[in-house]
């Protein structure tokens, strides 16, 4: 059973005239004719009583017509959802960014993209570093957006990676407001929790290697609690559990809004760079207009 053959079912039912019906199908009324006879011949049946005027669906027919709606609806719904499948297979972009980012700066960059015109559909896979650049190398992300600290060893040097620093953001101390008191000013007490970062992950290194050993002489760590995160580290800071460090544009919110507190000025932070990498060779034309945009915007 045709789409069309359904619609015209239903032009019948709704207007109740043959000449009603073909004019919303925009047919001659012979034209229509002929379609409804073999539709009827199609099925095998009389579908509808010609003998009355106006024309009215048979009983049987008019049992089935909220079945034959539901037919033609779903069937529209079939062929849209196919046509835009297609053309979002032929414009479609997978970026792989860090946990971070997903929540903070690739949504801007999202909008960007939308905002340019392009029709580019966007499937944004949220993971840590490791998990972004192995995603990239199986051809399973087109592209990928994430941290990298300035001043270390570049990880991601590599002859088949095409790299491009999109913005800047920092690592800061955030804590409850309320609480900023016993970490702010000279007497700054020695005992410090923190929310800690598994030693394998991104931030975790970044601790590692660029905050603790700038913490002052003479503070002991408290780790209050472990999160790989920095979502649920900035939370638990929100809520007063302990010290977090998380990136800046991650904690803005809190930070304007008065509930957070910047620990900067007595600890230690760490700036970061936001970087854009894919692979050498050939690139779709939605890869390489969401490239071109990368390359002209930098974000704050």
């Amino acid at each position: 059973m045709r789409l069309e053959w359904l619609e015209d079912i239903l032009a019948i039912a709704q207007t109740g005239s043959f000449s009603g019906a073909a004019e919303r199908r925009r047919l001659t009324q012979s034209a229509f004719s002929r379609r409804i006879q073999q539709i009827e011949d199609h099925v095998g049946v009389e579908l509808f009583d010609r003998s009355r005027k106006p024309v009215r669906l048979r009983p049987t027919t008019l049992s089935q017509s909220a079945q034959i709606e539901q037919l033609s609806a779903a069937l529209r719904q079939l062929l849209a959802d196919l046509r835009r499948g297609d053309r979002i297979a032929s414009n479609r972009i997978v970026i792989a960014s860090q946990h971070s980012l997903t929540t903070s700066l690739a949504p801007r960059i999202i909008q960007g993209i939308q905002d340019k015109g392009d029709a580019i559909y966007v499937r944004l896979r949220s993971a840590n570093l490791d998990e972004c650049f192995g995603l990239l190398l199986s051809r399973q992300a087109d592209l990928a957006i994430v941290y990298r600290a300035p001043g270390g060893g570049d990880e991601f040097a590599r002859d088949y990676l095409e790299t491009l620093e999109i913005g800047a953001d920092r690592l800061i101390p955030v804590i409850r407001r309320d609480l900023s008191g016993r970490f702010l000013g000279p007497a700054v007490e020695t005992e410090l929790p923190i929310i800690a970062y598994p030693a394998d992950v991104f931030l975790g290194r970044v601790m590692a290697d660029r905050i603790l050993p700038r913490l002052a002489s003479g503070i002991v760590l408290l780790p209050r609690a472990e999160t790989s995160l920095t979502i649920a580290a900035l939370e638990m800071a929100a809520v007063g559990t302990a010290v977090a460090w998380v990136p800046q544009s991650l904690a803005l919110q809190g930070l304007s809004s008065g509930q957070l507190a910047d620990l900067s000025e007595t600890l230690p932070s760490c700036d970061l760079t936001v970087r854009a990498m894919r692979l050498h060779g050939p690139q779709s034309p939605a890869e390489e207009a969401v490239w071109a945009q990368l390359s002209q915007t930098r974000m704050p």
